[in-house]
């Protein structure tokens, strides 16, 4: 009660700290209010969105914080409209017209109209909702906003096909598809179709997104901006019942009771779980173990797209399961990191091999840096974050990966005996080298092999393969590391070249002194020079410590062109 309504306080260039804020509160006190009857949470919302409604605007300069603010307003006004007086009601109504709905079309506040990626799903979804609030009083704005989501939103749903990925990574997938999900819902609800929109290809399999990109450590494979923790995605219980796949939501329920119970209300109202009461309306109530015979997830699969990723795991149930990632694409795509050819390796119930994740937006415009052109001259790729220097991949002299260049996957297997993919990385490294390809393979051992061929190159060329690690190193000898993590053991052994030794890098430190921190992390690395021909290979063997001591043979060394 003596926690002052949401204020018009801007970060940067953004408002949508607070536009986050204010719908984490509304919908928490409207859901209060519909499941009590309770006075007091009307009451504390009306005095929200009135304080709201007085705003000179909500900053459709970056259109997000309007569209967030929109829904926060529209489901106040909806869900506690039986609680406020006439003149609050208007009020209310008038704000999320005049400052929301009415702004594309009569203002130049229209360009993320026709965007393609998740801009286009949040704000055709809050606007929506704002029009479809207040249809009874303005019906015809109510009819343009509905019309030109439906004409618009498939620009950004075409991310998904064909197999339903993301191509800016699981922390933007849970952003964009949730808003995705309840424009849906409010079309089914409300006028009884979704216009066929829940049809497009790949929407009806991204359901099982985010458990095949999560690995049994809990962590997901966050490539793009984004970071790896997992927390509950309420949109999965809507895509569990509305496509009858119970194994989308594998251990969402064991995520729910983890964020209930760490619940601390200092930390609260930052707006992080801002949807997640919504799951009450799309859950139906079962809280049964899924038996292994009723997952239906694949181990391996690739997403297809442009930006193309594959995942290998060699059980869903065995604790002490392996798991590996490979990212191919180009850093131009949406949200894009210079992490093409990167991986992510968990094994034993951690993660080995780790992406940095995304660097905080404001710090970097804050400086008057470029943080939003792909261009390769660009400020993005001077972060280290964003550049291949900070992720699991090749760094050719020093140099950074290609911006425009597309790497596609040529290769993948899903045969038990040698399930593998490979990427063809040329393009990306256009100029440094004539060929480059990574392939990554999950041996039946659970061992996982990763193995780099580069030819025209120029001889005296320094060639460095990395991998980032939260891992300590307990003992180092020439061609092999063992690394240790929460009482887990992992050992790396350069298969090829020989001779080649481990160089430990930090990364806690990054050289500018723009980049974040990167407290507790090292690179391991392998650097070789390249010989006359021009040509090189690098394999590097990861083997879990709960590995059978039998199994950890030298693998078969073939040709990426032979597997």
């Amino acid at each position: 009660a003596d926690v002052p309504p949401i204020t018009r306080t801007l970060e940067g260039r953004r408002l949508l700290g607070e536009s986050r804020r204010c719908l984490e509160r509304l919908l928490n006190l409207s859901m209060a209010w519909q499941l009590t009857g309770d006075a007091k949470y009307v009451q504390r919302g009306k005095k929200e969105m009135l304080a709201v409604a007085e705003f000179s605007d909500w900053n459709p300069s970056h259109f997000l914080d309007v569209a967030e603010m929109t829904l926060a307003m529209a489901i106040g006004y909806d869900w506690m409209f039986d609680g406020l007086d006439d003149a609050s009601r208007e009020t209310i109504r008038e704000a999320i017209l005049k400052k929301g709905v009415t702004l594309p079309f009569e203002t130049k506040h229209k360009g993320w109209v026709k965007a393609t990626n998740n801009w286009g799903q949040v704000c055709h979804c809050g606007l929506t909702a704002g029009a479809l609030a207040i249809l009874e009083d303005e019906p015809e704005w109510a009819a343009k906003t509905v019309h030109n989501a439906i004409q618009n939103v498939p620009r950004s749903m075409k991310a998904y096909a064909p197999h339903g990925s993301y191509p800016e990574g699981p922390s933007y997938w849970a952003y964009g598809t949730t808003f995705n999900v309840v424009l849906l819902a409010m079309f089914d609800q409300l006028l009884e179709t979704d216009f066929g929109l829940s049809n497009m290809a790949g929407f009806d399999q991204t359901g099982g997104y985010l458990n095949l990109v999560t690995g049994p450590s809990g962590e997901a494979f966050n490539y793009a901006d984004g970071g790896a923790r997992r927390g509950p995605a309420e949109a999965l219980y809507w895509f569990a019942k509305r496509y009858q796949r119970p194994d989308w939501l594998l251990g969402e329920n064991a995520r729910l009771q983890a964020a209930i119970k760490s619940f601390n209300v200092r930390d609260a109202g930052k707006g992080g779980n801002r949807l997640l009461p919504l799951a009450l309306l799309w859950m139906d109530g079962k809280d049964e173990p899924l038996a292994e015979s009723s997952i239906a997830l694949p181990l391996h699969w690739q997403s297809g797209g442009d930006t193309p990723i594959a995942v290998h795991r060699s059980s869903w149930t065995d604790p002490n399961a392996t798991f590996v990632g490979l990212k191919a694409g180009s850093p131009s795509g949406p949200h894009g990191q210079m992490d093409t050819g990167s991986f992510v390796l968990d094994a034993d119930g951690v993660r080995w091999a780790m992406d940095l994740g995304a660097e905080g937006y404001h710090g970097i415009e804050a400086r008057g840096m470029n943080l939003w052109s792909a261009a390769q001259n660009s400020d993005r790729w001077t972060i280290f974050r964003q550049s291949n220097a900070g992720h699991n991949t090749l760094v050719i002299d020093g140099q950074l990966q290609i911006a425009k260049g597309h790497a596609p996957i040529i290769a993948f297997s899903d045969k038990p005996e040698f399930p593998h993919s490979i990427t063809d990385l040329s393009a990306v490294y256009q100029g440094q080298a004539k060929k480059v390809r990574r392939g990554i393979a999950l041996l039946p051992s659970r061992e996982v092999l990763i193995q780099d061929e580069l030819n025209g190159l120029k001889t005296g060329q320094r060639v460095r393969w990395g991998m980032i690690t939260r891992a300590e190193v307990a003992t180092q000898a020439s061609a092999t590391l063992h690394l240790q993590q929460q009482n887990q053991r992992m050992e790396l052994t350069i298969v090829e070249p020989p001779g080649a030794t481990w160089s430990i890098i930090n990364t806690e430190k990054p050289p500018h002194e723009w980049d974040s921190p990167n407290p507790g992390t090292r690179m391991v690395a392998v650097e070789v020079e390249t010989p006359s021909s021009g040509e090189l290979r690098v394999i590097v063997l990861a083997t879990p410590g709960s590995c059978d001591a039998n199994s950890n043979k030298s693998p078969e060394v073939r040709p990426l062109s032979d597997w």
